[in-house]
């Protein structure tokens, strides 16, 4: 698949990422999808946002998401560990909501590193791990000229290798790609593109 290239993105492989926001589960949906499929999505069962594989059609074939509802946050940490570990599985996508402390991080580093795979943490703004490779935030972007658009802001955060930065970018339906979109008389990955 290709698409305009993002500094970071693809997400790396072997590594833990995070993604916070209001588009972070749309972020999730297509780095799922730049990564391959199938995808785990690790859920703690108490939660009451509940994901319908049907909703993720634009993105992926339904069949490709395996949704786990776990009891704790300590059980999801558990099934996402053996999951990048194995590598069975491409990408993993795990929920979190607590912090997570250094060693649950690195734990969850070292297993991705081990199997190969890419994991994302969904996590609450404003927490994130210190282990993690890169943070970016997503969000929305209202679009007068699309009413059913895709539009979002992508911004990167905290990134390991050093750049930051932020973008709009276009999900588009009927091809599957990801396209980055300049807001008038700026350059994709801006520091000044607006919200």
């Amino acid at each position: 698949m290709s698409f305009h290239p993002l500094p970071s993105f693809p997400l790396r492989a072997g590594r833990v990422h995070e993604a916070c926001g209001p588009a972070a589960t749309g972020f999730a949906a297509i780095a799922a999808v730049m990564t391959g499929s199938p995808v785990l999505w690790v859920h703690e069962a108490w939660q009451a946002d509940n994901l319908h594989p049907v909703g993720f059609l634009s993105f992926m074939n339904p069949s490709d998401l395996l949704l786990t509802r776990t009891a704790s946050q300590t059980d999801s940490l558990a099934v996402a560990e053996e999951a990048l570990k194995d590598g069975a599985l491409p990408f993993v996508v795990i929920e979190v909501t607590r912090p997570l402390n250094l060693r649950e991080g690195r734990r969850l580093q070292l297993a991705a590193q081990a199997g190969g795979a890419t994991g994302l943490c969904l996590i609450p703004e404003g927490m994130g791990s210190n282990a993690a490779e890169t943070r970016w935030h997503a969000a929305p972007v209202f679009d007068p000229q699309d009413e059913d658009s895709t539009l979002m802001r992508w911004e990167i955060i905290k990134n390991k290798a050093g750049t930051l930065g932020a973008w709009h970018v276009r999900w588009n339906r009927e091809t599957r790609r990801l396209h980055v979109v300049s807001p008038v008389g700026l350059r994709p990955g801006s520091a000044d593109t607006p919200d």
